[in-house]
């Protein structure tokens, strides 16, 4: 994949809060999915979430892209309360890949990452619809794939075209759902690297993983939650030591050194 640069329809200052939750909770029957969870993102950051499964993660994401609205708190896109927003109008300032991403009808690769340039119709800037359509195909390494019928595609190209069309937004703030589970390493490390050149860029990039350590080669900030709570939000290197993911996963691991970056590599101690 090629971490070009994208250009985007709004810029926010960096370190600016583009979104935020306040207290907010998610209850489904006797049980809650989040519980009284406040969290920022901000302009020029990825912030990464992980914690095991039914910790509450795509809940999270779900409620900061305005997909499910909190039983409690409440949250903010762009300083106002996200109810406020349109649809249409937040369509074109996130983009949202979603964990559930499949293409079950048979369209083609290069109609699917058309989709994503749908909020800007009759507008200004549908006259990029080309630039930004053939950029992100460039980006994803999908090229190759041609006009090929979606539901052909094994599982990892299917992700990249997903991840292809989120792209074509052009948007400022990127949300995406385990965006790597279904590629291999070199497509997991660029789709990542992707996600950082865009923060960089000035974006605001929030990402659901189960790798701990890709959440700490790439992210600016994890948030690590345990049964709908936020444990601990800070640095990668303040949040994976041992003693937290040890207690989070309830799994023995040590934390050592990348012998390159020095960044943190979570391992586990088996047979301890």
């Amino acid at each position: 994949m090629n971490a070009r640069h994208f250009l985007t329809p709004e810029r926010t200052t960096p370190g600016a809060v583009v979104c935020a939750a306040h207290g907010v909770e998610v209850v489904r029957g006797s049980r809650k999915l989040l519980d009284g969870v406040s969290l920022e993102l901000r302009a020029g950051e990825v912030l990464a979430l992980l914690g095991p499964n039914g910790a509450g993660k795509s809940t999270l994401l779900s409620l900061l892209s305005g997909d499910v609205v909190p039983d409690g708190g409440r949250i903010e896109f762009a300083g106002r309360d996200i109810t406020e927003w349109s649809l249409t109008d937040l369509a074109r300032r996130r983009s949202v890949l979603l964990q559930d991403n499949q293409v079950l009808f048979p369209f083609t690769v290069h109609q699917v990452v058309e989709m994503g340039r749908a909020p800007w119709r009759r507008t200004p800037l549908e006259d990029d619809d080309n630039s930004a359509i053939s950029e992100s195909i460039a980006a994803a390494d999908i090229g190759h794939l041609g006009n090929r019928r979606v539901p052909s595609l094994s599982g990892g190209e299917r992700a990249r075209v997903s991840f292809a069309r989120v792209m074509a937004g052009r948007t400022g703030v990127l949300m995406l759902d385990e965006p790597t589970a279904a590629l291999d390493l070199g497509h997991q490390e660029a789709v990542l690297s992707l996600a950082r050149s865009r923060a960089e860029a000035g974006d605001a990039v929030l990402v659901v993983l189960h790798d701990l350590n890709l959440a700490a080669a790439y992210a600016d900030r994890i948030a690590l939650l345990r049964a709908g709570r936020i444990v601990a939000c800070d640095a990668p290197e303040r949040v994976l030591t041992a003693g937290i993911i040890s207690d989070v996963y309830e799994t023995a691991v040590e934390v050592i050194p990348h012998p390159v970056t020095g960044k943190g590599i979570v391992l586990p101690l088996r047979g301890a």
